[in-house]
């Protein structure tokens, strides 16, 4: 047990972490509707990565970091689910060659990391108060945590590549009402909606 965390809350925290990255893969495979594995390999890095950085991060500064982040956190990771959501339904009604939107595209793979992780920084802050003292008592959490985000990133993607070849739907922009759906609840979750 690290601090006052069993292995079993480790895992459970790395899973609620993990949800957004797999609803996003969801959407990015629903567009793709094929799986490539360069950017099914670089979205499960960039949000493994991430969700066990954003802990690290709010780990090390608590509650400093705390007090000037937690008022504004909600609405950086809304803006920007909500801005890559519009883009992606505002492609689904442009022809198939002036569609913007590219799930491939290293900026929009990390601009979902950074906004899915965002949550993660309060997690960190969570740790040190669970008894998590040292950085040796960290790594293990920080690594399922970005393990299971990698895998589940890429789960994520696989079921969304999978429903998108099999249903004709307008993929872009259903990718983008679930993408603004998580932005709302982010916000709604912090602001006690």
């Amino acid at each position: 047990m690290e601090g006052n965390l069993t292995l079993l809350d480790q895992i459970l925290i790395a899973l609620a972490l993990a949800m957004d990255c797999f609803t996003v893969s969801i959407a990015s495979g629903l567009i793709l509707k094929k799986i490539y594995i360069k950017t099914t390999v670089i979205t499960a890095l960039m949000f493994g990565i991430f969700q066990a950085a954003m802990p690290a991060i709010g780990w090390s500064v608590t509650k400093l970091f705390n007090r000037y982040i937690e008022n504004f956190d909600h609405w950086i990771a809304f803006g920007l689910l909500a801005i890559i959501g519009i883009k992606m339904i505002i492609d689904n009604f442009k022809a198939e060659d002036e569609k913007t939107f590219n799930p491939c595209s290293i900026c929009i793979i990390l601009t979902m990391a950074v906004a899915t992780s965002i949550d993660a920084l309060a997690v960190g802050i969570s740790f040190m108060c669970a008894g998590l003292k040292t950085w040796h008592q960290l790594i293990q959490p920080l690594f399922i945590i970005g393990i299971t985000s990698a895998i589940l990133s890429v789960a994520g993607n696989m079921i969304g590549v999978y429903i998108g070849r099999k249903i004709k739907l307008p993929v872009e922009m259903i990718g983008g009402i679930i993408l603004i759906i998580i932005g709302v609840k982010i916000l709604s979750e912090h602001l006690g909606w």
